[in-house]
């Protein structure tokens, strides 16, 4: 049998949206997409949150003062979303890709690594907490929720964030764990060009070499239009 071809994945730009419909949105995508879907990279910048993954801690959630705090789906303790973080969601088909968790974790992770050496910035993983690290300080978060095969959720990286709300949450759930940006570590920088190179890595990473192109898509998700239209998550 003839292995079906996988095409690159569409990326479409969000610009800066608030939280609670673009996850309503990867929701409504995942229960709602068949085999003819392609596999799509949303990148976004969120206002200021506190998200909370299904085994998270309300402990671990030190100080959140005026900012939100929600409670999603995803696996994880808490994490903050906010100005100057690149947020990549990965909405693929695992099966589809032939790859299982593990991998898509570890080509997540990879992805931003490769990222980070072209700027000179030597990261690492690190064991039992998933992201990326410079130094012991994390760079990068990483969270999925896989149904059907299909993930949602993906990554964050900290370009040029104010740091301060690290300071007001235990990463991962480790206290004290500190939080760096590429900012912090190099001065100013071109977030275009960290994006373009973050996105071409995680094809790289996901995509078999021979199909591995980006295909972008000037509008939004079709499933985020309905959704700020209705200003609620479709239930049918």
């Amino acid at each position: 049998m003839i292995a079906p071809i996988v095409p690159g994945p569409a990326v479409r730009f969000l610009g800066t949206q608030p939280y609670v419909p673009v996850w309503q949105a990867m929701q409504l995508q995942a229960r709602e997409r068949n085999a003819a879907r392609a596999d799509e990279f949303w990148c976004v910048e969120h206002p200021p949150v506190f998200t909370q993954g299904r085994n998270g801690r309300a402990e671990h959630l030190l100080d959140p003062g005026a900012t939100p705090v929600v409670a999603i789906d995803r696996g994880g303790q808490v994490t903050w979303h906010g100005p100057g973080q690149l947020v990549v969601y990965t909405l693929v088909d695992l099966p589809r890709l032939g790859i299982g968790v593990r991998r898509l974790v570890e080509g997540l992770e990879q992805a931003v690594m490769d990222t980070l050496a072209q700027w000179g910035i030597r990261a690492q993983r690190r064991e039992k907490a998933p992201g990326v690290y410079v130094d012991g300080a994390k760079i990068a978060a990483l969270g999925l929720r896989i149904r059907h095969g299909r993930s949602i959720h993906g990554l964050a990286l900290n370009i040029a964030p104010d740091l301060a709300p690290f300071q007001r949450m235990n990463p991962c759930g480790y206290s004290g764990l500190a939080a760096t940006s590429m900012q912090h570590l190099l001065g100013s920088l071109d977030a275009t060009r960290v994006r373009e190179q973050l996105l071409a890595h995680l094809t790289a990473q996901l995509f078999p070499a021979e199909v591995a192109s980006i295909r972008h898509e000037p509008s939004l998700p079709p499933e985020l239009v309905r959704i700020l239209a209705l200003g609620r998550c479709p239930t049918s």
